[in-house]
């Protein structure tokens, strides 16, 4: 198939027994080493040969940059010039595997019909050929690394190879010839006197681990690259204590040769900017030796993954990619309703200068909307190229010099736009650029879960809002204030309630709690309060209110339970009947400053027994008497004790219990309004009663 198609490496995968992995059973034309990450591949896994074997259909990837936007996961770990073609191997209805094939990334950039038939037809071969010996199939065994192959001087009756070696060894410079893996196949007596190390103990050993201080991933990683692409690399190297020589690796099917000499002018280089110039054909400068290593890649992975909202992305993209990246600034873009959005932004000491930008419709001609609409990379070297192919930016300097614009891509739809802005003109080699691409997908990934956390913590805020009373109303004779915090996990919404309504001159007032933090609980809890009201009104005696609740929730057939407090309130008479669901008691602070917790009789929690009843309980209220209700989440803690937190609750509520509501409302939430993190939700209702 390889030779056919004129592809330089490949493998077949085949299908695990249970169906659901790819296994590696064959490897041709490189190391087994460079597909390690996908010995094994979950037939969910988004790279292309699990596409193909999925879909049932040809993947080609042209090139590094439609790697890096397509397969992220791919580009990172091998961010070279080339192209693949992924393909199933099946018969009508059996699906046995697949196969990928690369190509240097010089070839043309789309696969050419007769490549595609002679494709299909290769493994519709295999298919068959794996059909007629179907049967139980062992896991496919470890495919061994090939032997090095001998050194050329070693070979014998050939006048010509012996003559090559001869001449190889009078030339000033060293060479040496890698095979696929990496090991060194020949060695002239030039190159081991640079490498310092003897022939014999080079010959049969990989280069990089042979030669101590070479054993770097760095300079294997040229290697790979020049392998993978099939393009000359080079880089230079320090050899203590402070000898550089310059490597040029010349690539071919079977391997790779090597040219070693004295690097010039460059004994007072940084070995990093060295090895960065060098692998990019620049003189030595002030760069990073990468872009990004895998570590920083990882390491990015693993941030990115706890950034919650689209602020969290943009601060860490801020902190730590633009710094390694070497750029000044950095802005997000999303789209809505054909309008491009700033979602956030960083380096601009005058924010005007982006987020004018915000709400221009995507049909303007510039390069974040041209980039948001299309889905395909922007690289902007200079001022000068901007404004030649984006003359509307002419008017909207922003002070930078050079810009990437990176679609922001998941799930094969675009979720934004990543805008890196350089303080100074800045090339973009194809590297750089596919680099670039690869972490673009990570950003978009991040973005993506990042914009519905957003969508959700919205919603949630909406619903809560609705779902609680606005405001309290003013009724005569009683002061109310009221406090809700929500739990700091999960999104922002719970099932604590809290209501005050006037009744022909009294006040009911109810506060509840309903397990869980979401919207279940949430709408329930508004289900709850809505049928307290009904009842409410039509005049129902606090003990028959909370009856008549508890039959309602248990009618709902939910799995949730309720704690409730209702309460009637008679400023005339002073006094208050009160009618307990499991609720934690209330404490009323008396106008001398006295605290006693009610702990009233009551009923199991609402929806649990449909007979159960609510005994009422009468308390008396003279003016200037506050009564205080409160959820769980206000007094308990992990390893604190109730009747402790409760204590201290009533303490608290002793001293300050003169201040007008509200500041005492703030009072006594404060201590865990300030909380880093709280488990559950907080509901709070104060009620005072007052002369006329």
């Amino acid at each position: 198939m390889m030779e056919e198609v004129h592809a330089h490496a490949g493998a077949v995968y085949l299908l695990s027994a249970d169906r659901r992995v790819l296994e590696m059973a064959v490897i041709a034309g490189l190391p087994r080493s460079f597909a390690a990450p996908w010995e094994r591949v979950p037939m969910t896994a988004r790279i292309p040969v699990a596409d193909a074997v999925r879909e049932r259909r040809l993947v080609w990837v042209g090139g590094e940059e439609e790697m890096a936007r397509r397969y992220p996961r791919v580009a990172v770990v091998l961010p070279y010039p080339f192209a693949l073609a992924a393909l199933p191997v099946a018969t009508g209805s059996t699906v046995y595997g697949g196969v990928f094939l690369t190509w240097p990334g010089t070839r043309p950039a789309e696969l050419s019909e007769r490549e595609r038939e002679q494709l299909a037809a290769a493994c519709d071969r295999l298919a068959l050929r794996l059909e007629r010996g179907a049967g139980p199939r062992p896991s496919a065994p470890h495919q061994p690394e090939p032997a090095a192959a001998p050194a050329v001087g070693g070979v014998a009756g050939s006048l010509g190879a012996l003559e090559a070696v001869r001449m190889a060894g009078r030339l000033p410079y060293g060479l040496c010839s890698l095979d696929a893996h990496g090991r060194v196949g020949f060695v002239n007596p030039a190159a081991a006197e640079l490498l310092g190390v003897p022939a014999d103990r080079l010959l049969g050993t990989p280069l990089w681990a042979a030669v101590p201080w070479l054993n770097d991933p760095v300079y294997e990683d040229r290697y790979r690259a020049a392998l993978l692409s099939q393009h000359t690399a080079s880089f230079v190297a320090l050899r203590p204590p402070g000898e550089w020589l310059s490597f040029r690796l010349y690539p071919s099917r079977n391997g790779v040769s090597v040219r070693i000499g004295l690097a010039r002018g460059m004994s007072g280089a940084g070995r990093a900017g060295a090895e960065a110039d060098a692998g990019a054909g620049r003189a030595p400068a002030e760069t990073p030796s990468r872009l990004v290593t895998i570590a920083q890649v990882l390491s990015l992975a693993g941030a990115l993954t706890e950034a919650a909202g689209v602020q969290d992305v943009v601060q860490l993209v801020a902190d730590e990619i633009a710094p390694t990246l070497g750029s000044q600034a950095l802005v997000l873009l999303g789209s809505r309703a054909g309008r491009m959005h700033v979602l956030g932004h960083r380096g601009y000491p005058d924010p005007y200068v982006v987020e004018r930008f915000d709400g221009m419709p995507l049909t303007e001609h510039t390069p974040g909307t041209q980039v948001l609409r299309t889905g395909v990379p922007a690289f902007l070297e200079s001022a000068e190229q901007l404004e030649h192919l984006y003359p509307v930016r002419q008017a909207t300097p922003d002070g930078f010099a050079a810009w990437a614009y990176l679609p922001l891509i998941a799930s094969g739809r675009p979720v934004g736009t990543w805008v890196l802005a350089y303080a100074r003109p800045h090339p973009f080699p194809a590297e750089e650029r596919a680099v670039l691409t690869s972490l673009a997908g990570l950003v978009a990934q991040a973005l993506d879960r990042a914009l519905l956390f957003d969508a959700k913590h919205r919603l949630a805020h909406g619903l809560q809002e609705a779902l609680l009373p606005h405001s309290l109303p003013s009724l005569p004779g009683i002061e109310a204030a009221a406090r809700y915090l929500p739990a700091t996990r999960g999104m922002d919404i719970g099932g604590d309630f809290y209501d005050l309504v006037p009744v022909e001159g009294m006040a009911a007032a109810v506060i509840g709690d309903v397990q869980g933090h979401n919207v279940t609980a949430a709408g329930l809890m508004g289900q709850i309060r809505t049928a307290v009201r009904a009842y409410t009104a039509v005049g129902q005696m606090p003990e028959e209110v909370m009856r008549r609740t508890n039959r309602l929730l248990i009618d709902l057939g939910s799995d949730l339970f309720a704690s409730c407090l209702y309460l009637r309130i008679d400023p005339a008479r002073r006094r208050a009947v009160l009618a307990r669901a499991g609720h934690p008691p209330p404490l009323l602070r008396r106008p001398d400053g006295r605290v006693r917790v009610l702990d009233l009789a009551g009923g199991p929690l609402l929806g649990i027994d449909a007979s159960a009843a609510y005994p009422a309980s009468e308390v008396d209220l003279s003016p200037g008497s506050l009564l205080v209700l409160y959820t769980d989440g206000l007094v308990e803690s992990p390893g604190v004790d109730f009747e402790d937190a409760l204590a201290d609750l009533g303490r608290r509520l002793g001293q300050a219990g003169d201040l007008p509501l509200d500041a005492l409302a703030d009072a006594l939430v404060r201590h865990v309004a300030n909380a880093e993190e709280r488990i559950d939700d907080i509901a709070l209702l104060l009620l005072r009663t007052r002369d006329g």
